[in-house]
């Protein structure tokens, strides 16, 4: 996120960090990603680490509320801890960025009832961004990468999300009765009034092809086709994309078809061949596609719950959930064209 969170003591967050045996002297601010809060920590030694504070009023993925979103994402940090392990020889190359582990053996600490911590290695290398397109090597190697991924064995505690989506109450209230979006809770809500008026039939369209999916994917996938998934392996989740490619961002990781990954990765069928080389699975074209229902179903409702509320500021991060709500839609009404 760009905007700092207003309701946490920056003190109780560099406190915490002794558990990680970090002594900072200095904290700073990194406004990257959406989503999580990050920061750069250098202790006493001058080593650097990086932080990320998670908040589980907004980790629907995770679980419906925070009580519940720290199961489910202190699930999620284990599992990519135990995938570090398995995918990173001691001598060999470096696969993933997981999280570091405390003194006391854990991945991921509660700071506040809304907030918990994690901390990951600070890797010098550039960062990619989300819409970025990758060359074919670099597209090729995050494939082959995905592709060591989706043969490790799942980690006891890889979460297994279920297949509706988390915010559907959300959106089908925003399209039932558009008008909730009040002009003076906040500068974007007139213009979600008008979003949701020009294309409400599109996205009732959608979300009845996405239960066609649903139901196909509940009832014909066997147990045995799911596979450990990264879930959102965009390049703005990668570092140094298409030199070491390095997967970061654990907290979507979880039990299902290679598809969940494999849409986002490539489009491109040569990819998605030696993907079937590689691992003796032909990605199914369906569930690629209704993987790229989800995931723009996800962010429109996630979008229309921070212009839903009953008030909201025109910030940075307000500015991109605005323009991220604007490119789904723009997305779907393509894709139905």
């Amino acid at each position: 996120m760009k905007d700092r969170p207003t309701d946490l003591d920056v003190s109780v967050l560099a406190s915490a960090l002794g558990a990680w045996g970090i002594e900072p002297v200095t904290l700073t601010h990194a406004p990257v990603g959406f989503g999580d809060h990050h920061w750069v920590a250098v202790g006493t030694e001058g080593r650097r680490t990086f932080v990320t504070v998670s908040d589980l009023a907004h980790k629907p993925h995770c679980g419906p509320d925070a009580a519940t979103a720290w199961t489910g994402l202190n699930r999620a940090m284990n599992t990519a801890a135990v995938l570090a392990s398995a995918l990173d020889p001691p001598a060999g190359e470096r696969v993933l960025v997981a999280p570091l582990r405390t003194g006391a053996g854990r991945t991921l600490l509660r700071l506040t009832e809304r907030y918990a911590v994690s901390v990951f290695p600070y890797v010098d290398a550039p960062a990619g961004h989300f819409g970025q397109a990758l060359d074919p090597g670099a597209r090729r190697r995050l494939v082959e990468r995905l592709a060591g991924l989706h043969a490790v064995p799942p980690p006891l505690e890889t979460p297994a999300p279920h297949p509706a989506l988390p915010g559907r109450s959300v959106l089908e209230a925003a399209l039932a009765d558009p008008r909730r979006f009040r002009t003076g809770s906040g500068p974007y809500a007139q213009s979600c009034r008008t979003l949701l008026a020009a294309n409400g039939a599109l996205l009732r369209a959608t979300l009845g092809r996405f239960d066609v999916g649903t139901a196909r994917l509940t009832s014909d996938a066997p147990a045995s086709a799911t596979v450990v998934t990264h879930g959102e392996p965009h390049p703005g989740n990668i570092l140094d994309p298409g030199g070491r490619t390095l997967l970061v961002d654990w907290d979507t990781v979880a039990l299902a078809p290679p598809e969940r990954d494999l849409w986002l990765a490539t489009g491109a069928p040569a990819d998605l061949s030696r993907y079937a080389e590689l691992t003796g699975h032909r990605p199914d074209s369906a569930l690629l596609a209704h993987y790229g229902l989800r995931w723009a179903l996800d962010d429109i409702a996630a979008a229309l719950k921070v212009f839903g509320a009953p008030m909201h500021a025109d910030t940075a991060d307000t500015r991109q959930a605005w323009e991220g709500l604007v490119d789904a839609v723009s997305r779907l009404a393509d894709r139905r064209a």
